[in-house]
């Protein structure tokens, strides 16, 4: 009787098969890589639409309530506050119900929002809670609110670091964000508007 032997081959992967597979998980990395960051910035620029659109409406709302514009200085002409800093931060109070002066006299709450993480996307509250130190869009740079204190309800302005001259007729309020801060990041000059 013959008996019969097979032999066991062990076949593993070949160099050529194991570098032919982490070539094509290389490129769908990178296709991955790409594809997510603009997914992120588009994002992003969904969050600050809806932080700009809010303090609109909250200036709005604010209008209706007290028919007149918060106002944390004597202005009487078209401004423009940076949620970063002095009166737009006072401003920022007021829409909130914070506020220690007499504007919103009934401390109702015109403005709420998510608390800012490492001074990015949202409202950056004092050590207490009680007040407010800043407002900050995605990319960590501040909004900015045109009011209309001469109630014509016409705002004409320029954007911070832009060319264009917006005019917006039947408006009392405009906000808008910077967007992208650095090239690096993005897609630079990311202009985000409430109107």
């Amino acid at each position: 009787m013959k008996s019969s032997s097979k032999k066991n081959v062990n076949r593993g992967f070949t160099l050529v098969e194991l570098l032919v597979v982490i070539a094509i998980i290389a490129v769908l990395a990178a296709a991955g890589f790409a594809g997510g960051a603009a997914a992120m910035n588009k994002a992003r620029k969904v969050s600050a639409q809806a932080m700009a659109t809010s303090i609109q409406i909250a200036a709005d709302q604010f209008y209706t309530e007290y028919s007149a514009l918060p106002d944390p200085g004597t202005n009487d002409s078209d401004k423009e506050f940076n949620t970063t800093s002095g009166e737009g931060i006072t401003l920022l109070e007021i829409l909130a119900g914070v506020d220690d002066g007499d504007q919103n006299a009934r401390k109702m709450r015109f403005l709420s929002g998510k608390e800012a993480k490492n001074s990015k996307d949202g409202i950056e509250y004092g050590l207490n809670g009680d007040s407010i130190a800043g407002m900050y869009d995605p990319w960590g740079q501040p909004f900015y609110i045109w009011l209309d204190y001469d109630y014509d309800e016409r705002l004409s302005f320029t954007p911070q670091g832009l060319s264009k001259t917006y005019k917006l007729n039947g408006r009392r309020v405009a906000v808008y964000s910077q967007g992208v801060a650095q090239s690096g990041d993005a897609k630079p000059s990311t202009l985000v508007k409430s109107w």
